[in-house]
């Protein structure tokens, strides 16, 4: 029946001119030979398309029959015999219809589905939209530059795999679809190398595929995570997928050091100015994930000028990795983290000039990697964070590593950090008294650091607890002056400035500490009151409540809180034993 009715169609339709077809015959034309998929006359149907006399109406009717007939694939997955038909009959269709409506008819079909299906219908058109696009013959660059946005759509929609196994299972085909989609580009790229007489198509279709490329750089090349280096990089899809967006890149005349480096500047030598001002934030996302693919997994480094400086390399970079570090994803600021270690270890210790911190993201990022710290869920990436800001603090020259101390002092608000710069403050000042003596970690600039160090940040106000990490740290490096810098030899200044750091730092901790630990000796007390009566009550741990604790828990607490005021004081009373020992040795030998 519906053979019968597409053939009574058609018949109608032959006795008229191709501008005379109306609408309405657009529309019986697709219902029948939908109806003659659905009911499977597929060998009918190609025989009515095939035929010769039938042309005209096909080449412009024929286009409304692709959704049938790509819907009835998607339904038959496991049946090859019908799919042998479909396919047979996808691939007429795609060499007889009018192009132009071909064009939108597939993209139209590539946009519809989600999940899973948007990876098989795209593996199912790629190449029919290839052909189709290569017959257009005006308008190439806007039809290839709709398809790749198209195309990048509906891939930003899927998840990226992490994980090896997620990477060889790939179940939602997105490594099948970059495969795919670098065959579907080459043609393209190609003709732009062919045809170098820069004619204004060439030069739209080179920018068509750049914005494809800069969109594959951050989607989903800057969240996807690659195999490590030892295995098989051709096992790894999205590494293969990085490494032919960068070939295509260089092919078209923008190879990646030219983009890299000239990203960020007023005066640009790369001339895609109307994307970075129209895109700016995906250009950033785009350029810095262009950086961790040469730099760290090497892909086209050697298209590296040899004679770049590791320092140069790294204020480039630095852009880069501080846009990564801004990021919240851990996939992406991981990538910050090892962009920056790489650039970092091509340079040699205490070499680091201080004038690079005169670039807002040579401090800007060690404060990004401060917040990786301290708010990352993932203990590795912590850890990671902390072994990179050493190693930033080890390349930097004396003057470097005083400038980022009191920047990071000023700013972390973490008592761990604040503990940790400490700690490379006493270490600073060891090497200067043990072997050559700089300016900056001795005399007036050390006091004036120290002036950040020795002082509790509220006074006798201050919370103990919570500052506990960071007054430890200030102690012990109270102690180490006093024991290493004689009160007659002064190389660090201390001892003009004791009277100042007793009254800013060490009284109020006393009185601190007096008050904290009443506080929480009456805590305890009231604890054990209520642990008999066999009740739940909040309680005050440093500033803040903890509601509904077990009293048994409570105590725990509270004489952990005690334990370290404990701690804190017997330093503090060793530090004040040392100055009285110290000034009394002195005042003899003076007297002597």
């Amino acid at each position: 029946m519906a053979v019968e009715e597409l053939q009574s169609i058609i018949k109608r339709c032959q006795i008229l001119e191709e501008q005379d077809f109306k609408e309405e015959d657009f529309g019986l034309f697709q219902l029948a030979g939908q109806r003659c998929i659905d009911e499977g006359h597929i060998d009918q149907l190609l025989e009515i398309i095939q035929n010769e006399k039938n042309k005209v109406i096909v080449k412009n009717m024929g286009w409304n029959l692709v959704g049938p007939v790509v819907r009835s694939l998607l339904r038959n997955e496991k049946e090859d015999d019908k799919r042998k038909c479909h396919f047979l009959l996808l691939d007429l269709l795609v060499k007889l219809c009018n192009p132009k409506e071909l064009l939108l008819g597939l993209l139209e079909l590539i946009e519809e589905p989600s999940g899973k299906q948007i990876s098989q219908i795209i593996l199912l058109l790629l190449q029919p939209l290839q052909t189709v696009i290569q017959k257009l013959r005006n308008n190439k660059a806007y039809s290839v530059g709709l398809a790749l946005s198209t195309l990048w759509s509906q891939l930003s929609l899927l998840p990226v795999p992490y994980s090896k196994e997620q990477i060889q299972a790939d179940d939602y085909g997105l490594c099948q679809c970059c495969k795919a989609l670098i065959e579907f580009t080459k043609p393209f790229v190609e003709y732009v190398i062919d045809n170098k007489e820069n004619s204004m198509e060439n030069e739209k279709l080179k920018d068509e595929i750049l914005k494809f490329c800069l969109k594959s750089l951050k989607c989903p090349l800057l969240t996807a995570q690659f195999l490590e280096q030892s295995e098989e990089a051709g096992d790894d899809p999205l590494k293969c997928f990085a490494s032919e967006i960068i070939g295509f890149l260089s092919a078209i005349g923008y190879p990646f050091p030219k983009m890299i480096f000239n990203h960020g500047r007023k005066k640009k030598t790369w001339d895609y100015l109307e994307f970075e001002e129209e895109e700016d934030k995906q250009l950033s996302d785009s350029m810095a994930s262009l950086a961790y693919l040469v730099f760290v997994q090497g892909i086209s480094i050697d298209q590296l000028p040899m004679v770049l400086s590791p320092s140069y390399l790294l204020q480039f970079n630095m852009g880069h990795i501080e846009v990564l570090l801004q990021r919240t994803e851990e996939s992406v600021f991981s990538k910050g983290l090892d962009l920056l270690e790489n650039g970092l270890l091509r340079i040699e210790d205490n070499s680091l000039l201080h004038q690079y911190l005169e670039i807002k993201s040579f401090l800007t990022v060690p404060q990004g990697l401060v917040k990786v710290m301290t708010l990352c869920p993932i203990e590795t990436l912590r850890k990671k964070g902390l072994a990179v800001l050493q190693l930033y603090i080890n390349k930097l020259d004396p003057q470097g590593k005083y400038t980022l101390f009191r920047c990071l002092l000023s700013t972390s608000n973490h008592s761990g950090v604040e503990a940790f710069i400490i700690q490379n403050i006493k270490n600073q000042i060891d090497i200067s008294l043990k072997k050559t003596q700089n300016k900056w970690f001795t005399g007036p600039q050390l006091i004036s650091l120290l002036d950040l160090v020795l002082v509790l940040p509220e006074g006798a106000e201050t919370d103990l607890l919570q500052n506990s990490d960071r007054i430890m740290a200030s102690l012990n490096l109270l102690r180490y002056l006093i024991i290493k810098d004689n009160e007659k030899d002064n190389q660090t200044g201390l001892w003009t400035e004791l009277e100042k750091i007793e009254n800013n730092f060490l009284k109020p901790l006393h009185t601190g500490l007096n008050m904290s630990k009443a506080h929480y000796e009456a805590e305890i007390k009231n604890s054990q009151e209520v642990q008999k009566s066999k009740d739940h009550c909040s309680l005050n741990v440093g500033r803040e409540e903890i509601p509904n604790m077990p009293p048994e828990m409570q105590l725990k607490v509270l004489h952990s809180a005690l334990f370290t005021f404990d701690l804190i004081e017997s330093v503090l009373a060793r530090v004040e034993e040392l100055v009285e020992t110290k000034t009394k040795s002195t005042s003899e030998q003076n007297m002597g």
